[in-house]
C-alpha cells in the first residue's frame, strides 16, 4: 500500500474549484496536520489560484500550496496527478460521465482515492474494470465518501458493534434530514434516473461476477411504507446506494454476524408528504428518459449552484438504527451532524482522506466500502470532528 512518504503529496484534491470542492479545501486548510503536504488540482489554473486566495484568509500557510492543471479528458495528466499522491480526492461529477478515467489511473498507479458519489452505476462499473487492477496495485478505492453513504455504513457498523457477535442480526435504518441540494448533486441525480436500464444491466453483471460469502446470509430487507409510532413518522423505503453499501460491508466483515438484513427507510411526518415525494420521483424518472424533456430537467439548476452559508447552518441530519438479534438483545443508535449535503459531506470526504493517508489500517485494497477500509479508525475521526454516533436506548 502506499503508505510512504515517497511521493510528492499526501493529498490532492482534484475538483477544488467546484461548490463542494472549494468547502473541502476550507476543511482542509483548518483541520489537515502541520504536516500534511496537500494540493489543489483542477482544470484552469487561475481559478484555482483563486481558491488558494481564499484559503490564506483561513490559514497563511496555504499561500504555499502547489496547483496542478489536469483534465478528465487528458489520461497523460491524470496518470501523472494520481503517481505524485498517497490518496487523490475527487469531487468532479456526475461519476458516470466524468469520474472513471481518474479512478484508472490511481488503480494502476497503486493510490489511494476518494469520492462523494452516489451513483450506484459508476460505482459498479468500477469494480468490474478496475477492481483488480487495485487489487494488484494495492490501492484502495473508496467510494461514498460524503453523505451518500458514510452516516448510513458507518452508523449499521457502529450499531452492529452493540449486538451479539454469533446471532442472525436486522437493523433498519431511518433516515431524516433537512438542507438544500446543490446543482452538481441534481445533475447527478437526473443522470442516474435516466440511465437505469444501463445500471440494471451493470448490477446483474457485477452479482454475477462478485463472490458470496461462504456460511453467513447477507439480505436486503423489502420494505412497505408504513407508520412507525416510535418514530412518529412514515417510513417511506429508500432505494439510494446507502443499503447497497451496508450489504457490501456485511458481506466483506464476517462481524455482521452469521446471518444480517438490513431496511432503509427515509421518514416523512406527513403522509401528504409521502404522496408529494412519490409523485416528484415519478415525474422526473418519466421526464428523465428522453433528451428534450431531461435537458428541460437540467437547465433548472446550473452545476455549480449551492445553497448560501446561512442556509448551510440551518441544514441537518439524523439517522435512526434499530438493531435486533436473535437472541432478543436490541438497540438504537443514532448518527447525526449539520447540513448534510455540503457541510458534513466535505468534512466526511475530507476526513476519509485523512485516514487512508495517516491512520494505521486494515491491509485490504480494491475497491473497498468506507467501512471496510477504514471502520474503526474513520469512526473515531468522525466523532472527534462532531457527527455524533450515539446509542439512545440499549437493554
Amino acid at each position: 500500500m502506499p503508505t510512504s512518504r515517497s511521493r510528492e503529496y499526501d493529498l490532492v484534491l482534484f475538483g477544488a474549484t467546484g461548490f463542494t470542492g472549494r468547502l473541502t479545501a476550507d476543511y482542509l486548510a483548518r483541520h489537515a496536520p502541520a504536516s500534511c503536504r496537500w494540493a489543489l488540482a483542477g482544470r484552469d489554473r487561475a481559478r484555482l489560484a483563486a481558491v488558494r486566495e481564499q484559503l490564506v484568509t483561513l490559514e497563511p500557510a496555504c499561500a504555499e500550496l502547489p496547483l496542478l492543471t489536469a483534465d478528465v479528458n487528458d489520461p497523460a495528466a491524470l496518470q501523472r496527478l494520481a503517481r505524485c499522491a498517497r490518496v487523490v480526492i475527487t469531487t468532479v461529477g456526475p461519476y458516470i460521465r466524468y469520474g472513471e478515467p481518474l479512478v484508472a489511473a490511481c488503480a494502476v498507479a497503486g493510490t489511494d482515492y476518494v469520492d462523494l458519489t452516489g451513483e450506484p452505476e459508476f460505482v459498479d462499473r468500477v469494480w468490474l474494470r478496475h477492481h483488480r487492477d487495485a487489487e494488484a496495485n494495492g490501492a484502495r478505492i473508496v467510494h461514498c465518501c460524503g453523505f451518500d453513504s458514510i452516516p448510513h455504513d458507518l452508523g449499521a457498523y457502529f450499531t452492529v458493534q452493540q449486538l451479539p457477535a454469533d446471532e442472525p442480526l436486522q437493523v433498519d435504518g431511518f433516515v431524516r434530514a433537512g438542507g438544500r441540494f446543490s446543482g452538481g448533486t441534481y445533475h447527478s441525480a437526473i443522470t442516474a434516473l435516466s440511465r437505469l436500464g444501463s445500471y440494471r444491466r451493470v448490477a446483474a453483471e457485477r452479482r454475477a461476477r462478485e463472490a458470496v460469502p461462504q456460511g453467513r446470509r447477507v439480505r436486503g430487507r423489502k420494505g412497505r411504507i408504513h407508520y412507525r409510532r416510535e418514530l412518529h413518522a412514515w417510513a417511506v423505503p429508500f432505494p439510494t446506494i446507502d443499503p447497497q453499501v451496508v450489504l457490501r460491508s456485511a458481506r466483506a466483515l464476517d462481524r455482521y454476524g452469521p446471518d444480517f438484513r438490513y431496511g432503509h427507510y427515509l421518514l416523512l411526518k406527513r403522509i401528504g408528504a409521502v404522496a408529494g415525494l412519490l409523485g416528484a420521483v415519478s415525474a422526473a424518472l418519466a421526464l428523465a428518459q428522453f433528451t428534450p424533456t431531461r435537458d428541460w430537467l437540467l437547465a433548472k439548476k446550473a452545476p455549480g449552484d449551492g445553497p448560501s452559508e446561512s442556509e448551510r447552518a440551518e441544514g441537518w441530519f439524523k439517522v435512526r438504527f434499530l438493531g435486533r438479534a436473535a437472541g432478543g438483545r436490541s438497540v438504537v443508535c443514532e448518527v447525526g451532524g449539520g447540513d448534510p449535503g455540503y457541510g458534513e459531506t466535505s468534512r466526511m470526504l475530507a476526513e476519509s482522506a485523512l485516514c487512508l493517508a495517516f491512520d494505521p489500517l486494515p491491509q485490504r485494497c480494491g475497491q473497498l466500502t468506507p467501512a471496510v477500509a477504514m471502520g474503526d479508525a474513520l469512526l473515531a475521526r468522525l466523532r472527534a470532528a462532531g457527527i455524533s454516533f450515539e446509542i439512545i436506548a440499549a437493554p
